[in-house]
């Protein structure tokens, strides 16, 4: 693993995994998700981490339009990298999911390294009245869902925006999506550094115990030597203690909305850069710098961002 001098943080604004009736400050309309995404990274986000939203509704979309809603404000308000999902919504097509980042060319994409159960059903338990009718069936139909991400639908991904000079998030789930993306290095379709985002405390996935962290820091430097770096996410209640741990073993961080709706026990975040600055503040007191989006672009080798398609 390359420890670097200073840690990156991600901000991943919205998602598609939870619903507005979870939380009211869950960005959903243009407006939002672009405030949302410059307040992250004027309290230290290197690289925004983005889905869209229908606006009406909350439901995730992957239609361009939306994206080009929000891209545009977020590129003049700040200087950090935009990563743009290609997980879309679940259930998508994969013709769906690639439509936003290749109309958007970006500097990095998310790239799901393998197919798994996608449990999120147990957040519809604990909700009575939904503010949306799609809310509920989208959740429950997750117990019969599998996410697929089949070795021909990477090499496509891959290999499609990888025309554009986009380089990549490889989001691991479980130890095998390590080995998924070995197989694809050790091809020469995708080359280092590697950027790998280890995502623990999803239902189908690797669980959120520290000795898994251990499991899949010690398995990438087994397969990727000096040739990546580590950062970490871990769902609801696990994220800020997964993520501290993780960057104190040398890894980068990812915080926000998406992957959790709290700031502390009991206590809804009241937006992404509150999630943001408290990880800041966090690193900061472990004596920790900060990467500025300029630092993580040389980290990561990206393409900059006059070459995007926005």
């Amino acid at each position: 693993m390359r420890r670097a001098d200073k840690v990156i943080i991600s901000c991943a604004i919205t998602g598609s995994i939870h619903t507005p009736t979870m939380s009211p400050h869950l960005p959903v309309t243009p407006d939002q998700i672009a405030q949302n995404a410059i307040g992250a990274a004027e309290a230290g986000a290197a690289i925004l981490h983005l889905h869209a939203r229908e606006p009406e509704t909350g439901r995730p979309t992957q239609d361009p339009e939306a994206f080009k809603r929000f891209l545009p404000q977020i590129k003049d308000g700040c200087d950090a990298i935009v990563n743009i999902t290609t997980g879309g919504g679940l259930g998508m097509t994969m013709d769906q999911r690639l439509a936003a980042a290749k109309w958007a060319a970006p500097e990095i994409a998310s790239m799901n390294m393998g197919s798994f159960n996608f449990n999120i059903s147990g957040a519809a338990g604990r909700i009575r009245d939904f503010n949306h009718e799609w809310e509920q069936p989208y959740l429950m139909m997750t117990r019969d869902f599998i996410l697929s991400n089949t070795f021909t639908q990477i090499e496509r991904a891959m290999t499609e925006l990888g025309d554009f000079g986009t380089r990549f998030e490889y989001e691991c789930y479980d130890v095998g999506h390590l080995y998924n993306l070995a197989h694809f290095a050790d091809r020469g379709i995708v080359k280092p550094p590697f950027f790998v985002q280890s995502i623990f405390g999803i239902l189908g996935g690797i669980g959120a115990e520290p000795e898994n962290l251990m499991t899949m820091k010690s398995t990438a430097d087994r397969l990727f030597g000096n040739d990546y770096y580590l950062s970490i996410l871990a769902a609801g209640r696990h994220q800020f203690p997964f993520v501290t741990m993780g960057a104190i073993l040398g890894g980068n961080v990812r915080v926000g909305l998406e992957d959790n709706l709290y700031l502390g026990k009991g206590e809804l975040a009241p937006s992404n850069g509150a999630q943001v600055a408290k990880i800041k503040r966090i690193l900061q007191e472990l004596s920790l710098d900060i990467a500025t989006p300029d630092d993580a672009r040389r980290m990561l080798e990206t393409k900059g961002p006059k070459n995007v398609g926005f």
